[in-house]
């Protein structure tokens, strides 16, 4: 019982973390492990609560008339390639490379957020086209990884389509939930998921989900820029073994 209610809380704190900013799943992965569970089957196990998590901060936005179905589904096709290529590869993911690559890619985006964005970046053909490569590489980090891919992706928003940090998640939630459907049943299709375990970090992900995007309506760019500048130091603090 113990284990189950301690799973649920731990999705809970992942799901507000990754509607607000990111790093959920270097909290949730870990917890799956600890239960037993072999690093690719943690990996299968966490998409189940990633699915339900972003479907419940969907609701949370569009309960307070925020959505953006056209253009979150046309950002999202450009990611759904990458997610099934990334997915296929996660199988000999190795932990030692797994490590040193996030945290480059952390650091990355911690410096990108106080980066000034252009007003004029060019054509607006090259513009887009830059944008949908990079939504293909966000596709094949999430399908891959997963974890910091939240990062990631605001930060691309952010930067080549020059969107708000608040409406950046209201994308993000859209985006994260269609590429992770095919990277699922990838999981799911190689028997690397445990469905037990995965509903109950479900449950979590989805109340901390949709806290997270009433948080983010609520407070603003602000606390969504504080939250995301913390939940990145911690994650990089975590992955270079400083505790």
């Amino acid at each position: 019982m113990l284990q189950i209610f301690s799973l649920f809380m731990v999705g809970t704190i992942a799901g507000f973390m990754n509607v607000l900013a990111g790093g959920g799943s270097s909290l949730t992965l870990p917890a799956l492990i600890l239960l037993g569970l072999d690093g690719a089957t943690a990996n299968g196990t966490n998409r189940i609560a990633i699915v339900i998590q972003n479907i419940f901060a969907i609701g949370g936005f569009q309960q307070n008339n925020k959505n953006e179905f056209g253009d979150s589904l046309k950002f999202s096709l450009f990611t759904l390639p990458g997610a099934i290529i990334g997915a296929l590869v996660a199988v000999n993911l190795q932990d030692v490379w797994f490590k040193r690559i996030l945290s480059l890619v952390i650091v990355f985006v911690i410096i990108s957020m106080f980066l000034p964005r252009p007003r004029h970046a060019g054509a607006k053909t090259s513009k887009k086209l830059w944008l949908y490569l990079a939504l293909f590489g966000v596709g094949f980090y999430g399908g891959f990884i997963q974890v910091g891919v939240g990062f990631i992706l605001m930060a691309t928003l952010f930067h080549l389509a020059k969107f708000d940090l608040v409406r950046v998640n209201v994308y993000k939630v859209f985006i994260v939930l269609i590429y992770t459907l095919p990277a699922l049943a990838v999981f799911i299709a190689s028997g690397n998921v445990n469905f037990i375990w995965g509903l109950i970090l479900a449950a979590g992900n989805g109340l901390g989900g949709w806290l997270g995007a009433h948080v983010t309506i609520r407070k603003g760019e602000k606390v969504i820029r504080m939250v995301l500048i913390a939940a990145l130091l911690f994650m990089s603090a975590k992955m270079l073994n400083w505790f």
